[in-house]
Parts: C-alpha cells; structure tokens; sequence
C-alpha cells in the first residue's frame, strides 16, 4: 500500500521542480520483437545493449533518440534547445567497484540532464483508477498521474483550482483535500486521460541491466547506469527503470568500474562516450 510518506516525498520533488526526468547517422531504428541493438563506443572499449522497447517503451524512444539526435533537449551550456548526438563526447561521472558505472550527465557532474522529465516504468498498468478517493493509495495515484503531470504541463497557467488543491496538500503534508472526492472530479479538472494503480514489476535491477538514474520517482532525463554487480541490485528494484541489458563488452563495463577514482567516486582520468549509435 501506498503511505502518506510516499505522497509526501513526491511532493517535495514536485515543489523542487517547479520552483514554487555502428551504424551512420541515417541508419532506422533496427527492432525485432520489441529489441533494438546499441553500440556504445567509450574510451575504454565498446559496450554492446539490447534495448526492450516492449518493456520500456517511452524510456528506450528518449534513450534512442538522444543518442541519434533526433530528440531535442537543452543545452546546458548555452541555455537553448538543441538537437544532435546527445551522449557523444559524454563520461562516466560516477563508478563504483561491485556495483554499477553512471553516465549521461552533459556537465559530467552528475547534477543535470536534457532540461526535461519524464515518468518511470517500473510496474505494469494495474486496474483502473475510478469512484470515490476512500484510500491512500487512490489519493496518491491522482496526484501522481493526475495533479502533478498537470502542473508540469501549465505552469505559467494553471487552473486557480488545481493550485488550490496544490497548496492545501502542502500545507497538510498529506492526502487529506483528496479524500471524499470523485477521480471523475479529478479528470475534469486537469482533463486527463484515465489512470491505473500500480500492477506488477516489470523488470528487476539485474546483473548487466541498464537503467535509467534519477533524482526520485518519475524524474527521468538522460542519466542511465549499468549494473556490475553478479547479484544484481535488488533494493533498486521499482525505483529505477530497466530498459535494456549489456549482451556484450562486460569485460569493458568491469573495466571501468575500476578505475582509480577520486571525490564523488569520479574517476580521476576521465572515461568517455564517444558515440552511442543503433547498429543493424
């Protein structure tokens, strides 16, 4: 079941977001029964990945189409919206020996991503959402796939009412405006689509496994970290999104992980991305 700590996790997230997520370059997508085949090239070796898009879906289209620069995404650097091969030229900002390497940070810091978010796929759809909010866990899905999406979507112009409901969660740092109300009530208001609770794990935080990093649920940008551990990482299990596997250059993987590292188990000599590409 979902606790009031939850609801109010996800809304100190969503107050730090708002302030108040080798082939050529025209090379098509290679998919088969849902698997598109990645080369990441690094200055330590190639890394090759096996993306489940039937699995992940909107995670494996933004992973791909940053690295093939067909996603646009904000330069950190310049502070305007731009479109090219997003990982290329990227490092692995943190490693950690027995556990994981991290990259896709464009400052290299660990701190930023693509100027955008988006949400997890750790569990499948489970049943709809409907009736009247008598429950924890109903109030916490209407805020999540509801109120918050919403305010994302319009800030600069949201419903006075919707802002309303916003504050008075704040205030009491729990569910309690929700309660007692239709999520009809709730679809009208920020005119979304219908909504499902939590159904099962998609996939666990095995050895291999690339997964998307991030800052707390549905926060999802351009940072991803691929397991070395042999016995996976079970506590990450439904936090952290997994899209795809390593199916060959583990040796590479370990050999990074490594490294000799420094402050923020940064490597002391940088390792970098040279290109990410979909290969045939």
């Amino acid at each position: 079941m979902r606790t009031k700590s939850m609801l109010v996790m996800l809304l100190i997230i969503a107050i730090a977001m708002f302030g108040f997520g080798c082939a050529n370059d025209n090379d098509a997508t290679t998919e088969e029964n849902g698997m598109i085949r990645v080369m990441m090239r690094t200055s330590m070796g190639n890394i090759e990945l096996e993306l489940d898009r039937e699995l992940a879906p909107i995670t494996v289209d933004n992973f791909v189409g940053l690295a093939m620069g067909t996603r646009e995404f904000l330069d950190p650097q310049t502070n305007e919206m731009v479109t090219r091969h997003f990982y290329d030229g990227l490092i692995f900002h943190r490693v950690i020996s027995d556990f994981m390497i991290q990259g896709g940070c464009p400052l290299g810091t660990g701190t930023s991503g693509p100027g955008y978010t988006f949400e997890d796929e750790c569990f499948f759809p489970g049943e709809r959402v409907t009736g009247i909010i008598d429950s924890e866990e109903k109030a916490f899905a209407v805020w999540s796939q509801m109120v918050i999406p919403y305010l994302q979507e319009n800030q600069e112009a949201s419903n006075p009412e919707v802002m309303d409901l916003y504050m008075q969660v704040q205030q009491e740092q729990g569910p309690g405006p929700f309660m007692g109300k239709e999520v009809s009530f709730f679809e009208e208001l920020t005119g979304s689509a219908p909504i499902y609770g939590q159904g099962e794990l998609r996939a666990t935080v095995d050895y291999a496994t690339i997964c998307m990093a991030n800052a707390g649920p549905n926060t999802n940008g351009s940072q991803f970290f691929i397991v070395t551990n042999r016995e996976g990482a079970p506590w990450l299990n439904g936090r952290h999104t997994v899209f795809g596997r390593v199916t060959r250059g583990m040796d590479v993987v370990h050999a990074i992980e490594n490294v000799q590292k420094g402050a923020g188990d940064r490597p002391i000599e940088d390792v970098t991305i040279i290109s990410v590409r979909v290969i045939d």
